[in-house]
């Protein structure tokens, strides 16, 4: 429950988001202030960057202006591929230069090679990424330091190159989003036969737009048929936020296939309810190919990604089971809930639904309302959140959970946003709701939260 101060200061936020004052006053404050609460754990989670770190970078933070922003972010993922360039030029393998060019097969396999021995810091990284990991690696592998520096530079520079990309939208946001991802499908691509999967980058046309599902399709290696999961994140996430902590769980016998949700990055057009279509054209691809069952096809998302689980589970029957993290689903999308919202977020939500202002972003969102859906998922449901989310109101994810005849819910207490805090249980608390609906079988112990 948020205090009267909390209150007050979510107040402030949106004061400056109504009278388009925050950079103003983040010249003077820094942009930290008018950030979302989680925007540390996001990022420091997935690149095991240390918090203290991390905090002390962004207290240097003054602009969320494109032109200040992203080069800021950006000059501290160029000090790690310098870092991971130096230990890549000692293996003879190619260097980031290489990797955010044009790939082939055979720097992918030089590549691969090279860094085959420390595979570890990519593939059992899991949702929370520890700052310690690689040292401790070469502290027992001193014979792998240079594979296990390679690795952890890249992935840091990913971290930070999506940083500089977030939330999307600007030219120079958009050049950092397109370095992090080419670094980020660099490393799967080339690891993939060391981690035992076969990972495939993925473009899916959307018929009668001009949009194009760009995603990463990861199967194991052994299995043909295999029961697969499509996975979607939220209003700015990436394809590598939402897959590489996902690579710990790759044990578990599923497919996955991770996309960004429409309206964000890589498209053209704006979401709206009619973007079902995009998730449609995705359960099409999925379904038709042939190491994927198709009897066997699973969801889930995050944030506003866990809206689209909850729709696909009430709309298409190719869906058995899903999980929902961090659902918005109608009150999310009132006025109240609004109050607090920073107005990069704001800002972004806009740009995301092609809104024209404020009160056009209101009357777009209201529409994807799925109160009035809940009855309609007949699947088993997995919802997950934090008992004290910030963003969205917990109360979708409770009434989603009520609503949907077979639900269970999960919520954290003292927690936030899709459960950041704990991430580490959920993952494997998912792994194992999915893997029981799929699969019919139970989840190895070594998942087992």
């Amino acid at each position: 429950m948020a205090t009267l101060i909390e209150w007050g200061q979510r107040a402030a936020v949106s004061v400056r988001a109504l009278t388009h004052t925050t950079e103003q006053s983040a010249h003077s404050r820094g942009v930290a202030p008018f950030l979302p609460r989680l925007f540390v754990d996001r990022f420091t989670h997935l690149g095991g960057i240390p918090d203290a770190v991390f905090r002390a970078q962004l207290a240097q933070c003054r602009s969320f202006e494109d032109g200040l922003w992203a080069p800021y972010w950006s000059n501290f993922a160029a000090e790690h591929l310098e870092r991971a360039d130096t230990a890549l030029s000692r293996l003879g393998a190619p260097v980031s230069r290489r990797l955010l060019g044009t790939r082939d097969d055979a720097m992918l396999s030089e590549l691969g090679t090279a860094l085959a021995p420390a595979a570890g810091i990519l593939a059992d990284r899991g949702t929370v990424a520890d700052p310690r990991a690689t040292e401790r690696f070469v502290d027992e592998h001193p014979e792998a330091s240079d594979a296990a520096v390679a690795i952890d530079g890249l992935i840091k520079a990913l971290v930070y190159y999506f940083v500089a990309a977030w939330p999307g939208g600007t030219p120079r946001r958009l050049a950092a989003y397109l370095r992090s991802a080419r670094l980020a499908e660099a490393l799967l691509l080339a690891l993939a036969p060391t981690m035992g999967d076969i990972v495939d980058v993925v473009d899916i046309d959307i018929p009668g737009t001009t949009d194009r599902v760009h995603g990463i399709l990861a199967l194991p290696s052994g299995p043909k048929q295999v029961p697969t999961v499509l996975v979607t994140n939220g209003l700015e996430g990436t394809i590598a936020e939402t897959l590489l902590p996902l690579l710990a769980q790759r044990d578990a016998g599923l497919g996955t296939f991770v996309m960004e949700m429409p309206g964000t990055y890589s498209y053209d057009n704006p979401m709206t309810a009619a973007s079902e279509a995009v998730y449609s054209a995705v359960i099409d691809f999925l379904a038709a190919d042939g190491r994927v069952d198709a009897e066997r096809i699973g969801m889930m998302g995050f944030s506003f990604g866990a809206y689209w689980s909850a729709r696909m589970a009430a709309s298409d029957s190719r869906v058995k089971v899903a999980v929902s993290n961090g659902p918005l689903t109608h009150r999310s999308f009132g006025a109240l809930n609004s109050i607090g919202m920073p107005e990069v977020m704001v800002s972004t939500l806009v740009r995301t639904l092609g809104a024209t202002g404020t009160a056009d972003l209101m009357r777009k969102i209201s529409t994807l309302s799925l109160r009035d859906r809940y009855r309609d998922i007949d699947i088993p449901l997995l919802v997950i959140n934090g008992a004290e989310d910030t963003l969205a109101s917990t109360r979708d994810s409770i009434e989603l959970a009520i609503g949907a005849p077979h639900a269970q819910l999960v919520l954290y207490a003292q927690d936030d946003h899709c459960a950041m805090g704990n991430a580490e249980h959920w993952s494997a608390l998912s792994t194992r709701f999915l893997r029981e609906h799929l699969l019919g079988s139970p989840t190895p112990t070594e998942l087992l939260p």
